[in-house]
């Protein structure tokens, strides 16, 4: 039985709507079936369910709020992580762990490799961070897969505020100095599975559950071209204008360039990592 926490989340949402395509049982836990933030109610939730892998999805991802909610995020991204790491280092069973291209935050321009030095900024960033490292301490049988804005058919993000805005304004400002990849959950939420299948087959090592990948659509674009292709799909007329990060400041720092190398996780699995604008098109299909 594979256990997804944060089940309501975008990813999480994603794996469930994927999961009867693949020969597992799930159980799918929003925080009001786990609060992973409470030790005891993730040790009782493990005696009582057969789990074999678990898929850690729950993450707090208000970044901005974080900064003034330092607590709540560590709570979450913290000890919740390391609550189900003990949990299932006790039981020997793999776990996936979401994290975020946010740990960076670097001065380079080539795409960054997951050997390259972590720098996070803001409260959101750093207990990500923390996160991932209590968690490899405590379970040498932890993937990390540190991914980069991610959107869905499900939930809020980036992709359905620009098709509301784009219908409600002539005109929006959006930021052309912010580089890296979109991430289709979906196609995350297939890696992940595909993953977690070749490792119930015997297919790949069992060290491939022991260090930390990359995953994000391929390609390179910025929030404006981002923006853009959002309405060049959709045929939405709205004028859309380049402005630098200082023009819209925010409570968190947000990383200039976070574009992730997905060398090692393809090679690892012979994963295909769809190109960004197709992955796109597929979720605009989808959503209308």
């Amino acid at each position: 039985m594979i256990l997804v926490t944060g089940a309501n989340g975008q990813v999480g949402s994603e794996l469930n709507y994927l999961s009867s395509a693949y020969p597992f049982d799930f159980v799918f836990a929003g925080s009001k079936d786990l609060d992973i933030t409470n030790n005891d109610a993730v040790f009782d939730f493990f005696n009582k369910n057969k789990i074999t892998y678990v898929i850690n999805c729950a993450a707090y991802t208000a970044v901005d709020k974080a900064e003034e909610d330092k607590e709540n995020a560590a709570a979450v991204n913290v000890k919740g992580a390391m609550h189900l790491a003990q949990a299932c280092t006790l039981r020997n069973i793999p776990l996936v762990h979401i994290s975020t291209d946010y740990v960076y935050h670097n001065s380079q321009n080539t795409p960054f490799l997951e050997s390259d030095p972590t720098n996070p900024q803001g409260v959101y960033a750093a207990t990500k961070l923390e996160g991932e490292e209590i968690i490899k301490k405590i379970h040498p049988r932890t993937m990390i897969i540190r991914t980069s804005w991610v959107y869905s058919t499900f939930g809020n993000n980036f992709v359905k505020t620009m098709l509301r805005l784009g219908a409600e304004r002539d005109q929006l400002n959006i930021i052309f100095d912010q580089v890296g990849s979109p991430t289709y959950a979906r196609d995350l939420a297939k890696g992940i599975l595909d993953i977690i299948n070749m490792s119930a087959k015997g297919d790949v090592p069992d060290t491939t559950f022991n260090t930390t990948y990359h995953f994000s659509n391929e390609g390179v674009c910025s929030w404006y071209d981002f923006a853009k292709a959002i309405f060049d799909m959709k045929d939405i007329a709205c004028d859309v204008q380049p402005i630098v990060t200082a023009q819209y400041p925010t409570p968190a720092k947000r990383p200039h360039f976070s574009l992730l190398n997905k060398t090692k996780i393809k090679e690892a699995f012979g994963l295909k990592v769809p190109y960004w604008r197709d992955s796109l098109s597929e979720m605009l299909k989808e959503i209308a």
